[in-house]
């Protein structure tokens, strides 16, 4: 009898188990949809959090966007019935020799604006990294740095003033009794763009002289001491261990500079206005003269977009040297 009462315990102990495991399963299943739902929730906590980020880029960034590709197909004057252009307005960006002055104006500048600052500020990283005890050092790297903190149209007026046919440039020249050189520069056909291109490497100097630092900051101090001691020259320091440690920040640096050379609207605007003649003219005023002033908004729209389009493109290229643990 008691054979018997075993073996019908261990009988309704296996059958009982299927149904503890079952209930196992679905006690074991409701934790994981908790936990999917937690993280619904919290992904949708995150994206309300972006949501009035992304509406201001829709309604200020993203809907005009689109309306000035819509504008770029038609021939409009801002106020008439528009009529349809098709692609007759980019092709004008390379037939129009308004239009195309203006886009190699830019390139000019892009000189100016960043293959000079650039060269400059690795000159000066290479100097103020080695002269790191020097006292003062804080001091100038605060005042090359300071024109980028002063806003772009107070800086154009002050150079108006340094340009002018009585300003600090004349009267240098006169003083070392250079009077023949003397002019108004920003009146000059000649010269106009290349003080607007010098006053773009005064501004720019002091960006890249700050990157440049941050990054020679992040360099090993063991990889100088080692160099040094193997005997190694300031300019084989420099070429073996600072410049390739530096291609993150020339990235950098080469973006924003070119960028900055190629969007440039204000600087022209309030200092030649694009003259004397279209010797100053550039892509972005071009797109503001004719939107507002002669009344070719389909061509302004074109050009604003061919503007943006080479930028992308010109970001595109210089990331490519950019290393890929900095990206």
């Amino acid at each position: 009898m008691t054979v018997t009462a075993n073996q019908h315990e261990r009988t309704i102990d296996t059958t009982a188990r299927p149904d503890s495991r079952a209930a196992g399963a679905t006690s074991s299943g409701r934790p994981g949809r908790g936990r999917r739902s937690g993280r619904r929730k919290r992904s949708l906590v995150a994206y309300l959090y972006v949501l009035p980020a992304f509406v201001v880029f829709a309604v200020f960034l993203g809907w005009p966007f689109i309306q000035t590709v819509q504008y770029s197909f038609y021939d409009w004057d801002g106020l008439s019935p528009a009529t349809w252009a098709g692609l007759s307005n980019y092709l004008s960006v390379f037939t129009d020799s308004a239009l195309r002055g203006a886009f190699g104006h830019a390139l000019i500048l892009m000189v100016f604006y960043a293959v000079i600052p650039v060269m400059l500020g690795l000159f000066l990283t290479a100097l103020i990294s080695r002269a790191n005890a020097l006292r003062g050092m804080s001091a100038f790297r605060t005042i090359l740095f300071l024109p980028q903190v002063i806003a772009s149209v107070v800086v154009a007026t002050i150079w108006v003033s340094i340009y002018s046919q009585d300003g600090l440039v004349n009267g240098t020249l006169r003083l070392l009794g250079l009077d023949g050189l003397a002019r108004v520069w920003l009146g000059d056909y000649a010269f106009a763009l290349p003080a607007i291109g010098f006053v773009g490497t005064w501004l720019n100097i002091g960006l890249c002289l700050v990157l440049f630092l941050s990054g020679v900051g992040n360099i090993q101090p063991e990889l100088f001491e080692a160099a040094r001691l193997d005997g190694a020259s300031a300019r084989r320091e420099f070429f073996s261990i600072t410049l390739p440690a530096l291609r993150g920040q020339i990235a950098v640096a080469l973006t924003l500079t070119i960028v900055s050379a190629l969007k440039t609207f204000d600087l022209v605007y309030v200092t030649t206005g694009g003259g004397p003649g279209t010797s100053t003219t550039v892509p972005a005023y071009e797109a503001y003269n004719r939107a507002f002033n002669t009344g070719q908004v389909g061509s302004a729209a074109a050009v604003a977009i061919a503007l943006t389009v080479v930028i992308m493109v010109v970001t595109a290229l210089i990331s490519r040297i950019q290393p890929k643990d900095v990206q």
